[in-house]
């Protein structure tokens, strides 16, 4: 495992600490904005699962076309670094909200900024990667990118009891590690492209012929996997549902993200070598039980016990899906693959954030849960029921 760290390019590592730092702004404000939203602005639920559903199709959708114009002009770090500039500007934003409107439109900026820099980040480590370490360069990034993830909530936690709970004030917190990830990633060295530049943008339909069905059985088995994956914001609020105080309720993240960064870089080395049926399989058998942990919770132990299942079965899949996009894509077609997957999976993730709403206010926290589990066991069926490509 060190020698793979050590024969990783340097601009892996400063795109994977650039996740980190934009993560760790990120998932403070996200650790703390679904009580924000509840408890000071007064949204409801569904309010708060349609916000939150909205918000991830965004990004989806807007990676459809920055990963086609990636591939078109041969360059990604351009829109790298505008991605994760635009989402820096709208942190400001969040404790500055007088109502739901202004965290809607903040919202909304943010994902914007992360569908730009996501299709062409994620093709842009395959460039940079030779191809037999492509599955530790992804799990890197991913392990870097939820270290951010879990430092954001324990930030969060930190100065809550430092300014007595006070929100507003510690979302403040979150800006300047947001423009250190800016920084970070403008370092990167993009190299030359291997492929001629494209005569026309490769939107969707063109794209689509050039895709084999390999890739398109990748991205109906992605869609009912995120199907059971709705926002995490229900985790944070079935922590507080429990009787967590809202000073903790972010610990609820940090259980996952520890996790989740724990088993990423071991789980992608494992994806070089093994089959990919087999780690996806695992992964989706730890997120029924998450599921369904988190679905008889009674206590904030349970939940804390639901989110590390949760972030197991992260580790276990999301660098994973990311290489299997990467073996089963063209490389002049790889930034419009990205966007192809991330768009039809943040669909599924509107349509899975809205149900969870409406389950969680007309029948109860329970009922969202469970669906999630019915829908992780209906996608391990999936596994079985196609064949995943094998990595060469």
């Amino acid at each position: 495992m060190r020698q793979s760290l050590r024969t990783l390019p340097g601009s892996i590592w400063a795109l994977g600490l650039g996740s980190l730092f934009m993560d760790m702004s990120s998932e403070l404000v996200h650790s703390l904005l679904p009580v924000f939203m509840a408890s000071v602005l007064g949204a409801s639920m569904v309010t708060i699962g349609i916000l939150e559903g909205v918000a991830e199709a965004t990004a989806a959708i807007t990676k459809i076309f920055s990963g086609a114009l990636s591939d078109y002009l041969g360059k990604r770090k351009l829109l790298v670094v505008l991605g994760y500039g635009l989402a820096a500007i709208t942190k400001p934003v969040f404790p500055l909200a007088p109502s739901i409107s202004w965290v809607f439109g903040a919202r909304f900026t943010d994902r914007v900024g992360k569908g730009i820099r996501g299709a062409p980040r994620d093709a842009l480590v395959a460039d940079i990667t030779p191809p037999e370490s492509r599955g530790a360069a992804y799990g890197l990034r991913q392990s870097l990118d939820s270290v951010g993830a879990f430092l954001g909530p324990l930030l969060a936690i930190a100065f809550m009891a430092l300014w007595a709970d006070d929100i507003r004030t510690v979302l403040w917190v979150a800006v300047l590690p947001a423009f250190i990830a800016v920084w970070l990633v403008s370092t990167v060295h993009e190299p030359t492209p291997q492929h001629q530049r494209g005569k026309g943008i490769p939107i969707f339909l063109s794209a689509a012929k050039h895709l084999d069905l390999g890739y398109w059985l990748i991205v109906s088995l992605g869609a009912v996997f995120t199907m059971a994956r709705f926002s995490e914001a229900f985790l944070i609020l079935r922590a507080q549902n429990v009787g967590l105080s809202v000073g903790l309720v972010p610990l609820v993240l940090i259980i996952m993200n520890v996790i989740y960064a724990a088993s990423a870089y071991p789980a992608g080395i494992a994806a070089d070598c093994t089959s990919p049926k087999s780690l996806l399989f695992t992964g989706l058998i730890m997120l029924v039980f998450a599921d369904l942990a988190l679905a008889f919770a009674a206590n904030a132990w349970q939940v804390f016990a639901g989110a590390g299942l949760w972030g197991l079965h992260m580790g276990f899949t999301q660098g994973l899906f990311s290489k299997l996009v990467v073996d089963s894509s063209p490389a002049d077609l790889r930034g419009t693959a990205f966007g192809i997957f991330n768009l039809v999976s943040g669909v599924a993730t509107l349509l899975a954030s809205i149900v969870a709403g409406f389950l969680w206010q007309f029948i109860g926290p329970s009922a969202t849960f469970i669906a999630g589990a019915i829908f992780a066991a209906l996608a391990a069926i999936g596994v079985f029921a196609h064949r995943v490509t094998k990595p060469a």
